[in-house]
């Protein structure tokens, strides 16, 4: 028994290639989980991976001047291009949604540096912080000569300009996932490159613009930390069912317990939290080696029943246990954030219809590496509401 069903999508491959796992049992909610080896989906770093005391603003106006924020692998010249992309993005009233986009599309294509190309002489004359040599490609976005003249592409603020408005032409941009709204701008050669960037570039918004990738725009306006029912913040994430968090990560009483569970009527949709690639998607054996997940589980019986991990951008791993058939994905299928992959229901180590929920780093699905999902999902605008 498995936890497969027929893919809705094709799977893309590039930055979302395959994992390498092993076959180790989980023992979700009362203990740890295999480790998978994984190839990287996401991220130059994990740097910051929470932002504690952000605030988030709806109205924060960036400045490109003044002392900038550092991250691993972007120095200051690499946050103020940051800043600039952000600014006009502001001042085209842009969402922030399409700042993420933008900063993580400049990210791939010149690690955001205002780069010259060694093939167009003129850009050499021109101040730069490099030198490439695609084509020729000129500047944060790496535009070509359709874009505009070389100074033109060579100037942060005209280079933005032009990514903000063929973006905004994309229907639907702002529900696409990261990667597909960029490639319809930029019409890659390597069209999935830009997903792995998108965790640390919510985190670069985050920081430079008062936690505006923590905004969602609900009824057509733009609240913080209120993506839920499948409505998705500009970090890309949601939250993955509506409800409150009863058992808490790794309490005193519970020190085990890696994960929280969400209290929810069985049946209740499960969105997945992130666009990402599914991992695992079976029926979790519990502690006697038992597959029946068709039917209620209780305390001590272990396992997640049926559950689902994903991998998303930045080396997170999500887990949603307990559901009460087998699940609506299978590994290796690509996710949107929002999508539904499952319903709330008891099985395995369960007392009653909820979801547990984990969040899990560097690519690691074991206890090692999880971490508290209630700090990690405030600080993407997709807070797991306090029961009561």
């Amino acid at each position: 028994m498995n936890g497969d069903v027929r893919p809705r999508r094709r799977l893309r491959v590039g930055a979302l290639a395959t994992a390498l796992t092993a076959a180790l049992t989980l023992l979700c909610c009362t203990g740890g989980a295999g480790a998978f080896l994984l190839t990287e989906l996401g991220g130059d770093d994990a740097d910051q991976l929470t932002l504690a005391s952000q605030d988030c603003t709806e109205d924060s106006t960036v400045t490109v001047t003044g002392e900038m924020p550092r991250f691993s692998g972007y120095g200051e010249v690499q946050l103020r291009n940051a800043a600039r992309i952000i600014k006009v993005g502001q001042e085209m009233k842009v969402p922030p949604r399409g700042w993420v986009i933008a900063i993580a599309t400049a990210m791939q294509e010149s690690r955001l540096r205002n780069l010259a190309n060694s093939t167009v002489a003129s850009s050499r004359t021109i101040p730069n912080e490099g030198v490439g040599a695609d084509h020729d490609s000129v500047g944060l976005f790496q535009q070509r000569a359709g874009w505009g003249s070389v100074t033109q592409r060579m100037t942060p603020e005209y280079a933005a300009r032009k990514f903000y408005e063929k973006l905004v032409q994309v229907p639907g941009w702002q529900d696409l996932p990261l990667t597909l709204a960029a490639q319809k701008v930029q019409i890659s050669a390597f069209p999935d490159a830009y997903a792995k960037h998108e965790e640390l570039a919510a985190r670069i918004v985050n920081r430079l613009a008062g936690g505006a990738a923590r905004i969602t725009l609900v009824g057509g306006r733009q609240a913080c930390d209120a993506a839920a029912a499948g409505a998705i913040a500009a970090s890309g994430w949601t939250a993955p069912i509506p409800g409150g968090v009863g058992s808490g990560f790794r309490t005193a009483d519970r020190p085990a317990h890696n994960g929280v569970d969400i209290a929810a009527p069985k049946g209740t949709l499960i969105r997945v939290a992130a666009t990402g690639r599914v991992l695992v998607s079976r029926c979790d054996p519990d502690r006697r080696g038992r597959l029946d997940c068709n039917v209620d589980g209780r305390p001590g019986k272990g396992g997640c029943g049926w559950f689902v991990d994903v991998l998303h951008a930045g080396k997170i791993v999500t887990r949603y246990c307990h559901m009460v058939t087998r699940p609506k994905v299978r590994a290796g299928q690509l996710v949107e954030a929002g999508d539904v992959i499952g319903e709330v229901g008891s099985s395995g180590n369960s007392s009653g219809p909820h979801l547990h929920y984990e969040v899990h780093t560097d690519g690691d699905r074991s206890s090692r590496s999880a971490i508290d999902p209630v700090s990690f999902m405030r600080d993407r605008g997709a807070p797991l509401r306090s029961a009561g």
